[in-house]
């Protein structure tokens, strides 16, 4: 059996999305897609209450502007691990590799979280790079490797 390296295709997959309601302005190419908005190319998922669709001129690539409360995006890397990061606003930009989340903005990856009020990922490489408000810090959260692996307490031993 072949193995799979999802993220390193996804690119080149065709994207599927499905909302509740959809609308475009044909002449700026900019589609939107209203309410309960997915998003779904390859091990990537974008959910959100709304998203716009615009498809620059020279290029013809597209940008997928999501918005939530929060919006999210997931996606599995290659090691099998779970990537998870959410925002007001996710920007993603498939030809340029990256997703940039803003507005709360929170990274997660097993049990570890980084935090800023602008968060860069790219899922070529999985380079990350966080950034906070003039007055605010960007905050991490790593969890120890060995957590997962402590022995649970036993109900006997109540005391």
């Amino acid at each position: 059996m072949p193995t799979v390296n999802a993220e390193k295709f996804d690119v080149d997959q065709e994207i599927k999305i499905s909302s509740s309601r959809q609308a475009a302005d044909l002449k700026n190419k900019i589609f939107s897609y209203i309410d309960n908005v997915i998003i779904s190319q390859g091990s990537l998922t974008i959910n959100a209450e709304l998203v716009q669709v615009i498809t620059q001129d020279k290029s013809n690539n597209k940008i997928y502007i999501a918005k939530g409360s929060p919006a999210t995006f997931e996606q599995t890397l290659q090691d099998g691990s779970p990537i998870n990061l959410q925002a007001n606003e996710i920007r993603y930009e498939p030809d340029l590799n990256t997703v940039v989340i803003s507005g709360n903005a929170l990274l997660r990856q097993e049990g570890s979280e980084v935090s800023g009020s602008k968060i860069t990922y790219n899922f070529e490489t999985e380079y990350v790079n966080a950034e906070s408000l003039e007055n605010a810090k960007v905050e991490t959260v790593l969890q120890p490797k060995n957590k997962t692996e402590l022995p649970k307490k036993s109900k006997d031993k109540q005391e």
